[in-house]
């Protein structure tokens, strides 16, 4: 019982502190393959196999009761503690190469997700791509600003020099 009470006090810290939860069904992998899914997403999630029942209680401690719909068969639970996208990304491509990997939905947010919707949450462009764009918007900004700074005065010089040059001319 102490045991069972230790593990649920365990995976609801582990609910609690994760950025983002993403269930999956397991069923049929070898050990090989979760050994090499835990380590495709080790830098952003530790990846668990999980008792249904122990995590049914931890969720609802959590505030995650959505979750309880979807704990049925062999599940797995990968708990986000960094880039929740590059994590998704990573389950995709191995429920791709290894189709017996089902994505069965997740917690992000605040928000529970459904698999469709995981899925959307890899299309997404990695954290670090999204920031290379914002910072490449910024600075067609900035030379946006600095060229119409510098457009009036590069306009007043070639007039007065065109003047110079007319007057020259005529004398």
């Amino acid at each position: 019982m102490a045991n069972k009470e230790a593990a649920v006090a365990e995976l609801t810290d582990k609910f609690q502190n994760s950025t983002a939860v993403l269930l999956t069904e397991y069923r049929g992998l070898t050990v090989g393959q979760l050994k090499e899914l835990r380590k495709s997403i080790s830098a952003d999630a530790t990846y668990a196999v999980v008792k249904n029942t122990l995590t049914k209680i931890a969720a609802d401690n959590a505030g995650m009761s959505s979750l309880k719909d979807d704990l049925t068969g062999p599940s797995a639970i990968a708990f986000v503690h960094g880039d929740p996208v590059s994590v998704a990304k990573g389950l995709r491509a191995f429920a791709k190469a290894n189709p017996l990997l089902v994505i069965k939905g997740g917690y992000f947010d605040g928000n529970p997700l459904t698999a469709e919707e995981v899925g959307k949450l890899a299309d997404l462009e990695s954290r670090e791509v999204m920031l290379a764009k914002l910072a490449g918007a910024f600075k067609a900004s900035l030379f946006g600003a600095a060229y119409l700074f510098n457009a009036p005065l590069s306009k007043a010089v070639r007039t007065v020099d065109a003047l110079r040059e007319k007057q020259e001319s005529a004398a």
